[in-house]
């Protein structure tokens, strides 16, 4: 058996035997009058008309000359002479209306192409804006037009009598032939088809374009289609059209089967079964035929090799299967070929068969494209490839899932070759709109798509690739598609334009959906709804164009079978991985808990289960120690069983022999092997396989390899019946099997397998050990950008926060100061909403004062002293044109580190920013030009992200961005701190009057990133940030504790330099020198309340957050205040000391639920500049309470008291003045 398409899909709808009918006012009456000629005039040749052309099986025909039985054009001129002087001058016009139209009708209509009446058939009738139209077949000249209902007329009899002048023929035994795998005989075969290739329509137009003289010899007339042989003459050459399309191998002879009149249907049925074959012969690496495209270069043959030499499982259990689906038979490749498969290889031959096309057509476009791709040195295709190309080219729909299924080369060159035969595309309405759609799961893949399209779009004839991305529904209704014949687009996108633009698929023939997978893991209802939108457009389509859809992956998706059953037509699936082979062939997938000590136990009751029914049973395992172990039970058990390691004296013939005889004779067969053994012993017809070992991923599906023979053709849309399952797969779980646990639960989760709760706690045991290894690993990037990880299993750093770790250093005086209004320079651009820069300090900017000594000090040619001898973590300066910056050295290569001259990579450790330089580049930094902290900080712009949920900023609004802020001044208010990580919402770009000591806005940064229309609200990022501080894990070891206060050690806290400013790591030995308290308590990690913190005349008020506090305890002293309490496992502790001096008899702490109140009588009566004596970043400045004299108005010039929105809104100050005594907030 053989792997053939068996899909129609241009379906024609042609009236068969109908009668003509004479309608009169108030009845009607039928007067039959075959369709058919009554006497065939066979074996006579006749000059003859072509008037349309399908393909070789279809087209229409009329005589030239008078023939026996035959009626000739002098008699069709009679008629139609008639027939219009009749209709034309008739008066009654109303008598001549026919009461009723419908679907097949036989009436007589005005053609205004051909300005005259017609006899015609009546295809469908469509409602238009100026009233119904009417859909006609026109008998006698093979054309189809539109006729408005009011030129539509009832037959005469008299011009009934003769028969249509269109004759429908057919090439006499000749059928379509196509290139067909044969897995049984290891070889590519031509076979029989159902459909005619496109180059074979086009080589069939081409002969009788090009023909001065047509004849045909009719042989037989078969459901009133004449079968006939066909000459045409060509340059004075005769060639009869039924061999020449044979001998080119686009058609084969097919001895007429049956009586005259059976179906084509039932003859081209029996023809695909015992048609001959007619060999090809190939050259390659492996039997499968693979194209001789542009993107290979010509090499020397190499020899022919069977698929022995990649193993033997693609013998008759590889075939292509075949199930019904709606109706329609929906074949499946299995190409599971060898352990493992080889897909990497690029595939080269010599020869071009009819892989893709044939034809002059064809050979015409790979001139085309032939030099553009070889300069691309594509190398050919691959294993994937080779089994997607051919049916992609021939117009099937497509189901591809490949280890390679991201790679969008699947499906490029074929479409890319179907879009160049401009006869597939003729019937398609006169409209803007793309021919081809290829939707993807992201802009990234999408840009990439586009890309390639642009690389290969100079050797393919009018192809104008368009890329459409996060457009709005303003920005989509602008969209133009004019000339555009490929769209690449994501789901959203594209649902966008079709609101605006409902008329875009009108014209798409080829629908692709890409990563669809990932496609259907994302809003299921998305892909849907443009599959819906396609099936509408595709129903409305006037003609038979080509409608087509691929889809290509890695993974099975369950939507894959309603995808198939409700939108494909007959699709190839074409599965070249065993695992996933295995979820469409319903294999049953079995997961037994047991404890490691008991699994031989339940192995026997397992096996005790299959000996009812004797099956065939492997039972893998990874050493040969349990192979023995295994098989000494089972013999002690009396299962009679065989065993297969490599260390065994039975060799891998003998064991395959006897496995085959012991299921021949009835009897149950049981094999314990290792998993090296499977690919020389070749089994492929097990029923049942228990993994004893637990399996990674890609053992599991070695071993499902050895059931290919029992695998169903196509997995069913409801869930799996045991009783309909052939292959049966049982894992032993154990509490020991942490190892690849986390795969095997996916797999089992997409096989929609029962899992047991063991299995889900082993996996999310072996998530809690992964995200622990990753403790000393720097905080998500995606994390902090957006508030989530998309991908947390795979993404390699933490995702929480380690107070030993997180620890809060050198924060710039502005941020404790003013926290609601900062100065912010961004230097080092990221991405759209994540940058490295300082905090300006308004009074007194330490780094300024810096940057200008150090400027003047290296313009000193003898104080700029190279450096001799590099080292990683130390400080150097490095002099760029007018301006000289400290860095620091972060990694020298390995082979470099004893080379005097290398390039090594350097940190702006006041810019944040990373670069390569000469080694000799480096100077000597003095010392006191490294007492000064590094400046440089993250900023993480808040609530806004990427568009249709995706993980990365598009460049494009990172490049708009990066243009407008780098360098520039901002006003930000903080949100947020995390070691030297600063939340921002806003960030406002401003400008600065000087004159009259104004600041004027000038954008709104979150506001640019949303008008791109690649940004989306994220109303909870920082709701997500503030959660992930509250669930804080803090190491034993306690020897980081210690604070950096020197540039020095940034290197060495590179990765651990985040802190939450909501809690932090402190000593409790504090609190056990004022309290009494449990030794276990003396080393629980401690957290820091946040402290709110306001004043009037005579005290001062504390609010400290702490959600329903308990065991609360304070202490108050002239001079400092020590608060400790207890919430949801975990201990506050504040230990406060204060600038002024209080009585502490006469000072008081009430608990409420949300927080604990502390009062604070003042000793002296007056305000306080300041709370503490040393700057704390979780006690600040309580606005809400703050109240102002009533002659001082906020952005007052001189006195610059400030009012800021609260985070989150956009509004953002209008202007302010520059001050020198803004209220002060304590850390």
């Amino acid at each position: 058996m053989s792997v053939i398409a068996k899909r129609i899909p241009f379906p024609i709808l042609y009236i068969k035997k109908l009668d003509f009918v004479c309608w009169s006012r108030g009845n009607s009456r039928s007067v039959s009058r075959s369709l058919s000629v009554m006497s065939v005039a066979q074996r006579i040749n006749m000059d003859v008309l072509v008037l349309k052309i399908e393909d070789p099986s279809c087209f229409w025909l009329a005589v030239k000359e008078c023939v026996p039985g035959m009626v000739c054009e002098v008699a069709y001129e009679k008629l139609n002479d008639e027939m219009n002087q009749f209709y034309n001058n008739s008066k009654d016009i109303e008598e001549l209306r026919p009461e009723a139209i419908e679907k097949g009708q036989v009436c007589v209509v005005f053609s205004e192409e051909l300005q005259r009446w017609c006899r015609a058939v009546v295809q469908s009738v469509q409602p238009c804006m100026d009233g119904y139209h009417a859909r006609c077949f026109l008998v006698d000249y093979a054309k189809y037009s539109f006729v408005d209902v009011e030129n539509i007329r009832v037959p005469v009899e008299m011009f009934t009598n003769l028969p249509y002048r269109a004759k429908k023929c057919s090439l006499y035994c000749t059928k379509p032939l196509t290139l067909c795998l044969d897995f049984c005989e290891n070889i590519a075969k031509m076979g029989p088809a159902k459909i005619w290739d496109s180059a074979a329509i086009q080589h069939f137009q081409n002969l009788l374009n090009e023909a001065t003289e047509v004849k045909a010899m009719v042989q037989a007339l078969e459901d009133d289609v004449f079968q006939v042989f066909l000459f045409v003459t060509i340059k004075d050459e005769k060639i009869c059209v039924n061999d020449d399309l044979v001998t080119k191998l686009f058609a084969r002879y097919e001895e007429p089967k049956g009586g005259v009149g059976s179906s084509a249907d039932d003859l081209d049925s029996e023809a695909s079964l015992n048609a001959e074959w007619v060999a090809v012969e190939f050259v390659g690496p492996t039997f499968v035929p693979r194209p001789k495209l542009p993107f290979v270069k010509k090499e020397p043959p190499g020899p022919e090799i069977g698929l022995a030499g990649s193993g033997s499982i693609l013998e008759e259990t590889s075939q292509r299967s075949r199930t019904v689906v709606n109706g329609n038979i929906v074949p499946m490749v299995n190409a599971t070929a060898g352990l493992p498969l080889k897909e990497e290889k690029a595939i080269q031959t010599d020869r071009l068969p009819q892989f893709l096309y044939s034809g002059s057509l064809w050979t015409q476009a790979v001139e085309k494209n032939q030099q553009e791709l070889d300069w691309n040195k594509f190398p050919g295709p691959n294993f994937t490839e080779s089994y997607c190309w051919p049916p992609a080219a021939r117009g099937y729909d497509l189901v591809a899932i490949s280890h390679q299924g991201n790679d969008p080369l699947l499906y490029i060159p074929p479409v890319l070759t179907l879009l160049q035969l401009k006869s597939t595309y003729q019937a398609l309405p006169n409209m803007t709109g793309p021919v081809a759609l290829i939707v993807c799961p992201g802009w990234k893949k999408a840009q990439l798509v586009f890309d390639l399209l642009k690389t290969y779009r100079k050797g393919c004839r009018n192809l104008h690739p368009t890329l459409i991305l996060g457009q709005n529904k303003e920005a989509a209704s602008r969209v133009k598609t004019r000339g555009c014949t490929v769209v690449v687009t994501t789901p959203s996108s594209l649902l966008r334009l079709l609101e605006q633009n409902s008329w875009l698929l009108c014209r798409l023939c080829h629908l692709v959906l890409d990563e669809f997978e990932v496609l259907f893991s994302d809003p299921t209802a998305q892909v849907f709804t443009i599959l819906d939108c396609y099936k509408k457009a595709t129903a409305q389509a006037r003609g038979n164009p080509l409608h087509q859809i691929i889809a290509v992956g890695t993974q099975w998706n369950k939507h894959i079978t309603q995808l198939m059953k409700e939108f494909m037509n007959d699709p190839y699936v074409v599965v070249t991985v065993t695992e996933e082979a295995a979820i469409c062939g319903n294999v049953q997938q079995v997961v037994q808990p047991c404890m490691d000590s008991t699994k031989i136990s339940e192995l026997l009751k397992i096996l005790d289960f299959t000996q009812r029914n004797p099956q065939k049973v492997l039972v893998f395992t990874d050493s040969v120690s349990e192979v023995e172990m295994i098989h000494k039970a089972l013999k002690n058990n009396s299962i009679v069983c065989l065993k297969k390691h490599k260390e065994s004296k039975c060799n891998a013939n003998c064991v395959s022999e006897r496995w085959r005889k012991m299921h021949s004779s009835g009897s149950p067969v049981v094999l314990v092997l290792t998993d090296d053994c499977l690919e020389p012993l070749g089994i492929t017809d097990a029923t049942c396989v228990i993994h004893f070992s637990f399996p990674s991923l890609r053992v599991f599906g070695q071993r499902l390899q050895s059931m290919t023979d029992n695998f169903c053709t196509l997995k069913k849309a409801s869930s799996i019946d045991p009783e309909h399952t052939k292959a049966k797969s049982v894992i032993l779980l154990t509490e020991n099997n942490f190892c690849h646990a986390l795969e095997i639960l996916g797999y089992l989760q997409r096989a929609e397998a029962e899992i047991p709760q063991e299995l889900h706690d082993l996996a999310a045991r072996v998530l809690e050990s992964e995200e622990n290894e990753k403790f000393s690993r720097p905080l998500c990037a995606s994390l902090k950008a957006f508030g989530i990880c998309k991908h947390r299993t795979a993404c390699p750093d933490r995702h929480q926060v380690n107070l030993l770790i997180d620890i809060t250093q050198n924060i710039p005086d502005e941020m404790i100061k003013t926290p609601e209004s900062v100065l912010i320079v961004p230097f080092h651009i990221v991405h759209a909403t994540n940058y490295f820069g300082r905090i300006v300090d308004k009074q007194k900017d330490q780094y300024a004062i810096l940057a200008g000594e150090m400027k003047d000090y290296f313009k000193v040619p003898g104080h700029r002293i190279s450096v001799n001898t590099v080292e990683k973590s130390t400080l150097y300066a490095l002099y760029e044109g007018t301006l000289c910056h400290r860095v620091q050295v972060v990694d020298i290569p390995a082979k470099e580190e004893e080379n005097s001259l290398c390039k090594v990579t350097i940190k702006y450790i006041d810019e944040g920013r990373t670069s390569q330089v000469n080694s000799d580049q480096l100077l000597h930094l003095p010392a006191k030009f490294q007492s000064l902290p590094a400046q440089a900080l993250e900023f993480v712009v808040c609530r806004v992200k990427p568009v249709d949920n995706e993980i990365e900023w598009n460049p494009k609004v990172t490049d708009r961005i990066h243009h407008k802020i780098k360098g520039k001044l901002h006003h930000a208010k903080i949100v947020h701190t995390l070691g030297k990580t600063v939340w921002v919402d806003p960030m406002v770009g401003v400008a600065n009057l000087a004159s009259v000591k104004m600041w004027i806005n000038e954008y709104n940064i979150r506001s640019e990133i949303l008008s791109t229309g690649l940004g989306a609200d994220n109303p909870e990022h920082i709701q997500e940030i503030q959660k992930l501080c509250r669930h804080v894990n803090v190491k034993e070891d306690t020897a980081g504790l210690e604070k950096a206060s020197s540039p020095q050690d940034v290197s060495r806290q590179e990765n651990s330099s985040e802190s939450c400013n909501t809690s932090e790591t402190c000593p409790c030995d504090d609190v056990a020198q004022t309290e009494e308290e449990d030794d276990s308590k003396l080393h629980q990690p401690c957290c820091h309340p946040e402290i709110k913190w306001f004043q009037d005349n005579e005290t001062v008020t504390l609010r400290v957050k702490i959600l329903c506090p308990a065991n609360t305890k304070c202490k108050f002293s002239k001079e400092k205040v020590v608060f400790s309490a207890s919430s949801e496992e975990k201990l506050y502790l504040a230990d406060l000391e204060l600038q002024e001096s209080i009585l502490a008899e006469k000072s008081r702490c009430v608990i409420k639920d949300t927080e604990a109140v502390i009062v604070l009588a003042k000793q002296k009566p007056g305000a306080w500049c300041k709370l503490l004596k040393n700057k704390n970043i979780h006690v600040s400045f309580d606005f809400e309470h703050w109240e102002e004299p009533e002659e001082e108005r906020p952005f007052s010039v001189g006195a610059g008291k400030l009012s800021c929105p609260a985070a989150g809104t956009e509004e953002w100050f209008d202007s302010s003045a520059d001050s020198d005594s803004d209220p002060e907030s304590d850390e």
